[in-house]
């Protein structure tokens, strides 16, 4: 499940970091907006993945035709003057808050089977709980 993520961030490491590769001002938007779309993509794939339902082909068809479609906005706009990636991260942020909070779900719940008892044991107790517990 994590090797999504894993991939990304040493992809991101590398490309960045040790081949000290630097981004001309003019394509920063370009690059900003392919980040997003990669991150958007890497935690769609988790969320598919927590829900059994991960598809390779559906993860990589959707990972190349967001950021084509996020680049090409960009591209429209820089064109015509009119900030059009804002669309594109308008989009990817709030699919990317959806997925989180998914993954977040999943997490939390996972958690909660795994460890029902320890949680339980923890909750408030009133006071006639407290002492028949006692007894």
């Amino acid at each position: 499940m994590w090797l999504p993520v894993l991939s990304f961030v040493i992809t991101f490491g590398l490309f960045f970091y040790k081949f000290q590769v630097t981004v001309p001002l003019q394509y920063a938007t370009y690059m900003g907006v392919a980040l997003l779309a990669g991150l958007d993509s890497v935690l769609g794939g988790l969320r598919s993945v927590s829900e059994h339902r991960f598809k390779s082909s559906i993860f990589v068809s959707g990972f190349f035709a967001n950021a084509l479609l996020a680049a090409a906005l960009a591209y429209l706009g820089d064109q015509y003057g009119i900030p059009l990636y804002m669309a594109a991260v308008f989009a990817f942020g709030v699919r990317i808050f959806q997925n989180l909070a998914s993954l977040r779900r999943f997490i939390l719940e996972s958690l909660s089977k795994r460890d029902a008892g320890v949680l339980d044991s923890l909750a408030p107790r009133t006071d006639a709980e407290f002492s028949a517990k006692q007894e």
